[in-house]
């Protein structure tokens, strides 16, 4: 059997000195370079190995926002062509601050969204999906079959078959994942209340997005980590985290 492919993916991700990266990081036990943080202590009602549980997905994908969701690249591309695409493409975009945040909850799990439509973060994200899909690999029977699974609209299933995710344009919605599903209303009450304490500094403010970001998936069972960070409007690394596996 063949080896899977490594995936690449576009994201929103916080510069790593800015406080939601520094509190992201702290709540899900690890950076977006897959360097374990340390956790600040919870408030009561939830335990530690639970939380563990609950932070499990998004700790496997990187603190973000996707805008061009993950992908294989194409058997004609490397990926230093794909990252040289994308610093050109960073070069020709400005930056610019989203709307406020505010906790929300979306199909069972937490996350932080603005607070109204931002028509920069919509066209940033169109552009990431569209300008970058000549270097998807197509997707397979398999992920397309898994996809359909979840339960899709007829225009989610239009969006699956030509762009590889049933997600995107106007059925995308920018947020910054915290939790994973959480099925219990009780709990989610709970999550809910230590994550506002938690982000209380950070809510009700306007998000600078400044940077495109590259994350790299090595193998199906690794973490998505961080790959390359690109400014917008100059498309040179803010600082090169080129990650190989081993």
């Amino acid at each position: 059997m063949s080896k899977a492919p490594p995936r690449y993916a576009l994201y929103y991700a916080p510069r790593p000195e800015e406080a939601l990266a520094v509190l992201a990081s702290q709540w899900l036990g690890c950076t977006a370079d897959a360097g374990r943080a340390p956790r600040l202590p919870l408030s009561s009602g939830l335990d530690p190995r639970r939380l563990a549980e609950i932070t499990a997905e998004p700790r496997r994908y990187g603190f973000h926002a996707t805008l061009k969701p993950p992908m294989a690249l194409i058997d004609d591309v490397s990926e230093t062509d794909f990252l040289a695409a994308v610093g050109r493409f960073a070069a020709s975009r400005r930056t610019f601050n989203t709307p406020p945040l505010a906790l929300a909850e979306l199909s069972g799990f937490l996350a932080l969204v603005p607070t109204a439509r931002s028509p920069e973060l919509q066209d940033l994200a169109d552009l990431c999906v569209i300008e970058f899909d000549e270097f998807r690999r197509p997707a397979g029977e398999e992920e397309l079959a898994r996809r359909r699974a979840a339960g899709l609209s007829p225009r989610q299933d239009e969006l699956l078959l030509r762009w590889g995710y049933p997600y995107v344009l106007e059925e995308w919605r920018f947020h910054l994942t915290l939790t994973g599903r959480l099925p219990d209303a009780a709990e989610r009450t709970v999550v809910t209340n230590i994550l506002r304490q938690r982000f209380s500094h950070l809510v009700d403010r306007p998000l600078p997005v400044r940077d495109l970001c590259v994350f790299r998936q090595a193998a199906p069972d690794r973490a998505f980590t961080m790959l390359e960070r690109f400014r917008l409007g100059v498309g040179r690394p803010t600082k090169v985290e080129v990650w190989r596996s081993s």
